[in-house]
C-alpha cells in the first residue's frame, strides 16, 4: 500500500506559477510510475503528467505541454509538479497517483486526496 498526500495548491493569478508536491508513505515509490491528474466539477478526471521510475520517461497532457514539468525524488519519496504560465482553465483539484505507465499516460493504482488549484484571470 502507498499513501499519497498532495500539497502546494492555492490561489494564483493567471501567468503565475505553483509547485505541487506529493509525499508518499507506506512503501518506496521507486518501483512505481508516478503521475498527476486533475478534475473539475462535472468533468472526468484529466491526465496531466506522468514520470517513470527513473525519471527518464515523462508524458504530458496536451493542454499542459510546455508549461508543466513533472519530477521525482525517490530518495525522499516525493513527486513534484511545477506549473508555469498558469491559465484560468488550469483551475481544478490536482491528484497525485502511483501506478504503471501505459502508452502516453499512467494507470493509477493509488491516489491522494487532492489539492485545489485556482487560477484567477
Amino acid at each position: 500500500q502507498v499513501q499519497l498526500a498532495e500539497s502546494g495548491g492555492g490561489l494564483v493569478q493567471a501567468g503565475g506559477s505553483l509547485r505541487l508536491s506529493c509525499s508518499a508513505s507506506g512503501r518506496t515509490i521507486s518501483s512505481y510510475a508516478m503521475g498527476w491528474f486533475r478534475q473539475t466539477p462535472g468533468k472526468e478526471r484529466e491526465f496531466v503528467a506522468a514520470i517513470n521510475w527513473s525519471g527518464g520517461i515523462r508524458y504530458y497532457g496536451d493542454s499542459v505541454k510546455g508549461r508543466f514539468t513533472v519530477s521525482r525524488d525517490n530518495a525522499n519519496n516525493m513527486v513534484y509538479l511545477q506549473m508555469n504560465s498558469l491559465k484560468p482553465e488550469d483551475t481544478a483539484v490536482y491528484y497525485c497517483t502511483a501506478g504503471t505507465l501505459v502508452p502516453s499516460r499512467i494507470r493509477g493504482d493509488y491516489w491522494g486526496q487532492g489539492t485545489q488549484v485556482t487560477v484567477s484571470s
